[in-house]
């Protein structure tokens, strides 16, 4: 009888567990799915200690491109394989008349050119300035394109603003013929963070609403207007973020943030299929800066909140630290 009772209790204990297992299981992508998985190839752009660096995808060959220190987010190659976007990020101080004020990041994007770093004489001290308005953030170069797609803070250099206006905005790649995407971007209760590109004139977002994340959704650039009608007809992933649309078109990568769930995860454009990629162990944490796959779409680069940085295929499997803990963040693979 004693052991009865106590084999009740320890099944009453368990139980929640093993419901909550039970309903937060996702599974991977199947290797047939998926189809051939080749060798990694390419470079990664990582950050350390506030610099912009470069290495090959397995972790070695690693040199300083930039000496910033100053920079943080996401970064993104350019088509020819020639230079990095990256953000800079500075800080606003206001103290008014009537002692009101406060202090906040304001950023900028640049670029960093490869050859200047690994020239017989290198220079890590030249790189150009994107943009001049302290708006810029999460570049992201349009594969096959001049033109860079990016968050713009339409208010970061107005010194009175009481909110940011986060907005996706396109530029061509010398940081001219700026586009804002939405027409009522005045419109500020509804910001666009981390855009990337997809296929079919359709682009993924993080909106926040107010000063809340609220998820992932995907949209058309031809929708001009983010009203609450046209919002609520979008496809939407709740709770995700640091969104990565796959070379080839086919996936879109994303973290989900909720304490059940937290893990690096992949899905279609139409979003009704779900795959678990890599889910952190106990004590673990995901960066959430934006993802980033390899060319061959068959690869994810990504970095834990020890300074790590590891590759994995889109199945889930072969896991690969190539930098271990440090001040290291935001990789990203080179497109070729």
């Amino acid at each position: 009888m004693k052991k009865a009772v106590i084999s009740a209790l320890i099944f009453c204990l368990l139980l929640p567990l093993l419901i909550s297992g039970q309903t937060n299981t996702v599974a991977k992508l199947s290797k047939e799915k998926a189809g051939a998985i080749d060798q990694p190839a390419g470079k990664i752009a990582f950050i350390r200690d506030k610099n912009l660096w470069a290495m090959d995808w397995n972790g070695l060959n690693q040199f300083k491109v930039v000496t910033a220190e100053n920079a943080s987010g996401k970064l993104s190659w350019s088509p020819d394989g020639k230079s990095i976007a990256f953000c800079r990020y500075g800080l606003a101080d206001l103290k008014g008349p009537d002692h009101l004020g406060g202090k906040h990041k304001v950023w900028d994007i640049f670029v960093g050119y490869l050859d200047s770093a690994i020239a017989d004489t290198p220079n890590t001290n030249w790189w150009r300035r994107l943009t001049f308005d302290l708006g810029g953030r999460y570049p992201e170069w349009v594969r096959d394109d001049s033109k860079i797609l990016f968050t713009k803070d339409l208010n970061a250099n107005f010194l009175n603003a009481l909110e940011p206006n986060y907005q996706a905005c396109f530029m061509d790649s010398v940081g001219e013929d700026f586009k804002i995407i939405r027409a009522d971007w005045q419109n500020s209760e509804k910001h666009m963070l981390m855009p990337t590109l997809g296929p079919d004139n359709k682009y993924a977002f993080v909106l926040v609403e107010g000063v809340t994340p609220a998820g992932i959704v995907i949209s058309s650039l031809d929708i001009k207007s983010m009203t609450k009608e046209s919002v609520s007809e979008m496809k939407f992933i709740s709770k995700a973020t640091a969104p990565a649309w796959s070379p080839d078109g086919q996936w879109i990568a994303y973290i989900l943030t909720s304490k059940d769930d937290q893990g690096l995860y992949s899905t279609g454009p139409d979003l009704k299929e779900k795959y678990l990629v890599y889910r952190p162990g106990v004590g673990q944490t995901l960066q959430t800066f934006p993802l980033s796959w390899a060319p061959d779409s068959k690869w994810l680069t990504f970095a834990l909140g020890d300074g790590s940085i590891w590759i994995i295929d889109v199945t889930g499997n072969n896991l690969r630290m190539v930098i271990g803990p440090g001040t290291n963040e935001a990789p990203a693979w080179s497109q070729h």
